[in-house]
């Protein structure tokens, strides 16, 4: 094992880099690979589809072609995936009513509606950002714009 690596419960082997510190000065054990359920559910809850709905569940229940016209761009086989997974891992919850034609409610759960503080902030940091961040991408399209036409 490497130097700075240990075994996380899952028995994976959790590398620490030093520059991962608490401000209680604790070790963070996240294991960025593949194969970490902390990537696993990062990669599910971070998604674009999965933020979009997360936040449009988040102001009322809807049903399925209420979220398809919501949010923009999303096929039907996608949004089915993602209200699936969101599902699977406990943050969405699916009522089916016994009408003609069968009515399906999507709604988050409670676990759902903690993650959403968390999607809030990170839409706060981005509105906050974002004048600094295109300034950034418009200083790099224009370094590489020169390195290639000086190539």
């Amino acid at each position: 094992m490497e130097d700075g690596t240990s075994r996380s419960l899952g028995s994976l082997a959790v590398t620490t880099p030093a520059a991962s510190l608490c401000d209680d000065d604790e070790v963070w054990q996240w294991d960025v690979r593949e194969g970490c359920e902390v990537r696993q559910i990062l990669d599910r809850v971070a998604d674009k589809w999965s933020l979009l709905a997360i936040a449009l569940l988040d102001r009322r229940t809807l049903r399925f072609m209420e979220l398809k016209r919501e949010i923009d761009g999303i096929s039907q086989r996608m949004l089915t995936r993602t209200l699936r997974r969101l599902e699977r891992d406990g943050l969405v919850e699916r009522t089916v009513f016994p009408t003609v034609p069968p009515r399906v409610d999507y709604a988050l759960t409670p676990m759902g509606r903690s993650l959403h503080a968390t999607i809030t902030a990170l839409v706060g940091w981005t509105e906050e950002h974002q004048m600094q961040i295109a300034a950034a991408r418009a200083a790099y399209d224009e370094r590489e714009r020169v390195a290639h036409d000086g190539a």
